[in-house]
């Protein structure tokens, strides 16, 4: 969705996950594959930032100086908490369907993958309640849209994404 955003409004992409994983690169972790998230190396780096604040810190900051350039679409747990300027949506979905959604695209076992979503999902709570005092998924109040992903699929979240876009940036 992210994606179809930036080339549909001529804006750059950028990817919080894609930034913190080259965190992980410049640290000395191996990093490879789509799936890296899920394997030994991510599971070793991730124990290192639940431990040192400076990962996650990093990354934000990065993030935050491409927000004031502008003209860009980024994907990130927290920004949207650390930031006014920006037009934020949430992507709401069940454990389920994001576990079936990562079975599918990874090519995994549905029980794997729930238990991938599971430990993710109470990961990013721990990391970002510690860090910013985030209640990561049950406040809403700074996103200005929330969509449920469960009851769409992809081309039309992408089509009302878009609609949404057109009628709050300027002309």
């Amino acid at each position: 969705m992210a994606g179809e955003l930036a080339k549909e409004f001529g804006l750059k992409l950028f990817n919080g996950g894609d930034i913190l994983k080259k965190i992980a690169s410049d640290k000395g972790y191996t990093i490879a594959g789509r799936d890296w998230w899920d394997g030994e190396e991510a599971k070793k780096f991730m124990a290192d930032r639940l431990t040192s604040p400076c990962f996650d810190k990093e990354v934000d900051q990065k993030l935050m100086d491409i927000v004031e350039s502008g003209n860009a679409v980024i994907t990130s747990y927290t920004l949207p908490w650390l930031t006014r300027h920006a037009i934020k949506f949430w992507l709401s979905g069940s454990q389920e369907n994001r576990a079936k959604r990562m079975a599918n695209r990874d090519n995994i076992e549905f029980s794997e993958a729930k238990k991938i979503v599971q430990l993710r999902d109470e990961e990013n709570k721990k990391i970002y309640r510690k860090l910013y005092g985030i209640n990561f998924g049950d406040d809403l109040t700074v996103f200005d849209f929330s969509i449920n992903t469960d009851l769409l699929s992809l081309t039309p979240l992408i089509e009302i994404s878009k609609s949404m876009m057109r009628h709050v940036l300027p002309s």
